[in-house]
């Protein structure tokens, strides 16, 4: 069983666990755009949690200057195994699969750090089923798995385990890839002189989710200039 690896940590994470409490998945519909219906598969930091607007999220500036229909029912609190028993049989998988998108984001894995030590098991199988679920109902679909997201400097081991589970069924299934997520906040976090974090101290602010879609644009410019 892995521990924390400090007091900080363990503050951080019953933080977070708490501010990122799952709701009922909100009923979405794509923007109306011209260009294709992309969706976002994610928790609180892909809904755009702590920006004064949803429009300031990372995935809507994305979609914005891209012209994407955005389809995004992101939740508080979601992980591959948190809170998933909250929505029944219509998950947030199945939302993303009856949108029938041309594009999937997956930014997943956060939460589950919460409840590594007790189901790593469960956690490990449900990334695979996932992504295998969405491949097989979507096989035209372009699939973009984002390395999970972070926004502590401390970090359990777990961080960098569920990482490399998510890469791994990324490339079982033949998504792109986005690696670097996890640290795209560093330097940045609560506390710090230059923090891009919201007042909860656990949600990126409206800087952090614009520096995000920075990070974005550069990560999708170097996997497909087209994107």
């Amino acid at each position: 069983m892995r521990r924390l690896r400090s007091l900080a940590s363990v503050v951080a994470l019953a933080l977070g666990l708490t501010a990122c409490s799952a709701g009922p998945a909100p009923d979405v519909s794509p923007t109306p755009a011209s260009g294709p219906v992309v969706a976002f598969y994610g928790d609180s930091y892909t809904l755009g949690t702590g920006a004064s607007d949803s429009s300031l999220r990372w995935s809507t500036i994305i979609s914005a200057d891209r012209g994407w229909s955005e389809f995004n029912p992101s939740v508080n609190g979601l992980g591959f195994v948190n809170h998933r028993s909250d929505f029944g049989e219509d998950d947030l998988p199945e939302l993303v699969i009856e949108a029938d998108p041309d594009i999937v984001f997956i930014t997943m894995g956060l939460n589950d750090n919460f409840s590594y030590d007790q189901r790593a098991d469960l956690i490990r199988e449900t990334i695979t089923a996932d992504l295998t679920r969405i491949r097989e109902a979507l096989p035209d679909a372009r699939i973009i798995v984002v390395e999970p997201f972070w926004y502590t400097e401390e970090r359990p081991e777990s961080v960098e385990t569920i990482i490399g589970w998510v890469e791994a069924a990324a490339a079982e299934i033949g998504a792109d890839w986005i690696p670097g997520a996890s640290r795209w906040l560093d330097g940045h976090y609560a506390g710090s002189k230059d923090s891009w974090m919201a007042s909860d101290g656990i949600h990126p602010n409206d800087n952090g989710y614009a520096h995000m879609a920075d990070e974005m644009d550069a990560a999708l410019a170097q996997l497909d200039p087209a994107l």
